[in-house]
């Protein structure tokens, strides 16, 4: 039997894995032993810090599948007719840490990844079809507005507004946010919107400009008030492990796509500059 060696990151067996490097039985640690240095090192950055927004979320596999003929839109072979292409789906809340509950009013990050022939092709979205703002200048301003307040470390509902009344483009988000939409019963119970717009081509040269639409089959529905507040107390992870518990009994959610494209026209002269 092949006696097993601890070893170093660079697969080489190390001195000790038990003892560092010293001048003598008693004398002092040396920094030149180089696998303790690794061993510290990696402790140091074994942690990864949360990101910004969307730092709590879950997701599962599984696949898309072409059931209609989009060709005459897009050379893509992702959406060639009858194509399967494997997916993986991840759903998270904006605002919340990575302990927040799952039940808290908030928009639902909707990201795809589809691992298509042609490389993996990364969708993100949200369960609404609109967003807070139009500028990317304000989204770092934005997401800092819906944590918590650096003064004392509270979410601040003043804060939250502030930015929401001085960006009046927001209002029809805020709508959404503050419907039964801010808080879906499940993940299964929620639509998923792509954020940006996108454009295809086809095997002509002709662009569309495109947006997606994940339609649940299981149908829009959501909580109250009153009951996101008592699961929040009763089951931070309400919405991780209803998914979990809903595919270990072989029944996994399923939802269907929508495109919504308009065809790319080569706009004519004006000789003036318009404003954006």
């Amino acid at each position: 039997m092949t006696e097993r060696y601890t070893t170093t990151d660079a697969g080489s067996p190390a001195p000790s894995d038990d003892q560092s490097l010293t001048v003598g039985p008693d004398g002092p640690i040396l920094l030149q032993d180089h696998y303790l240095i690794e061993q510290m090192a990696m402790f140091n950055r074994e942690r990864i810090p949360e990101r910004q927004p969307h730092a709590k979320g879950g997701g599962a596999f599984g696949h898309f599948e072409v059931t209609n003929d989009v060709s005459r839109y897009t050379r893509a072979a992702v959406f060639q007719p009858g194509t399967k292409t494997e997916t993986l789906v991840r759903f998270s809340t904006v605002a919340g840490e990575r302990g927040s509950p799952d039940t808290w009013r908030d928009p639902r990050g909707f990201a795809v990844k589809f691992y298509t022939s042609e490389g993996n092709f990364d969708m993100v979205g949200n369960n609404t079809p609109i967003f807070f703002i139009r500028d990317p200048l304000k989204f770092q301003h934005f997401i800092r507005s819906q944590k918590r307040r650096a003064a004392n470390n509270l979410r601040d509902h003043n804060m939250q507004w502030d930015f929401w009344t001085l960006s009046p483009e927001s209002a029809h988000q805020v709508t959404w946010l503050m419907g039964d939409r801010g808080i879906p019963k499940t993940w299964r119970h929620m639509n998923g919107y792509g954020s940006h717009t996108y454009s295809w081509i086809n095997h002509a040269g002709e662009i569309f400009w495109v947006k997606y639409h994940f339609i649940t089959d299981q149908g829009i529905d959501f909580l109250t008030q009153e009951d996101a507040d008592r699961l929040a107390g009763e089951d931070a992870d309400y919405h991780q492990r209803d998914l979990y518990d809903v595919i270990e009994r072989a029944n996994s959610p399923a939802g269907h796509s929508r495109c919504r494209s308009c065809r790319s026209r080569t706009p004519r002269p004006t000789g003036s500059t318009p404003s954006i």
